[in-house]
């Protein structure tokens, strides 16, 4: 069976993946995201979500763990105000987005970066027959978040939680700040921090379909 590593250590990631029926392995990356940036120069957000979707994908793939499995690694950006918004870190950073978030509306890009590090025909013996295709592509699945009014003490309540200090834009859809998205114009999906279907879109590069993934026992 076709081996999935996810480039990630996100709950949100490999809970949708589970969800949806894919097994899949965790390996986590060691990349210095700012310093990736700081590398490349600044970026828009759409870009930026790729180019450390690849990062992530690229390192987990260089791992000796990885020989033989499809790599997906992933990365959200939201952009508002034509300003890019990484996860806060900080309350104080946090508060200051989500109340100029509040009644607005912003774009989330989910970056997605596939390495298949299967065998190629080059690397094994001509008896035996090679699944590898070399692939390394990409994709950015993007949605339009729309907040509802925020009060001051809704957002200090959300806040005290914890949870959105490490997301991308200050929220989460899947969690408790699902309470304050009105609509989404796009891929749910991408907001989670996953897209399937780009993931299914991605796989036929390698030559795998989604379906071959699914896990029989779930």
């Amino acid at each position: 069976m076709t081996r999935l590593i996810l480039a990630s250590q996100s709950p949100a990631r490999t809970k949708l993946l589970r969800e949806a029926g894919i097994q899949h392995d965790i390996l986590v990356s060691d990349v210095d995201e700012d310093a990736v940036q700081a590398h490349y120069g600044v970026t828009d957000a759409h870009d930026t979500a790729l180019l450390l979707a690849r990062a992530k994908a690229e390192a987990v793939a260089a791992l000796p763990e990885a020989e033989g499995a499809l790599v997906i690694g992933c990365d959200s950006v939201f952009e508002f105000d034509g300003e890019s918004h990484g996860k806060p870190y900080t309350a104080e950073v946090a508060r200051e987005r989500m109340l100029r978030m509040s009644g607005s509306k912003g774009v989330l890009h989910t970056g997605h970066w596939l390495v298949d590090c299967r065998d190629t025909a080059a690397d094994v013996d001509e008896d035996e027959p090679a699944d590898g295709t070399g692939a390394t592509v990409g994709s950015v699945s993007s949605a339009e978040v729309h907040f509802v009014e925020m009060t001051a003490d809704d957002i200090d309540a959300y806040i005290a939680t914890g949870e959105p200090l490490h997301c991308a834009g200050s929220f989460t859809i899947d969690g408790l700040g699902g309470a304050f998205i009105r609509k989404v114009d796009g891929d749910p999906h991408a907001v989670v921090g996953l897209s399937i279907s780009t993931l299914r879109e991605l796989l036929v590069h390698a030559n795998v379909g989604i379906t071959e993934l699914w896990d029989a026992h779930e």
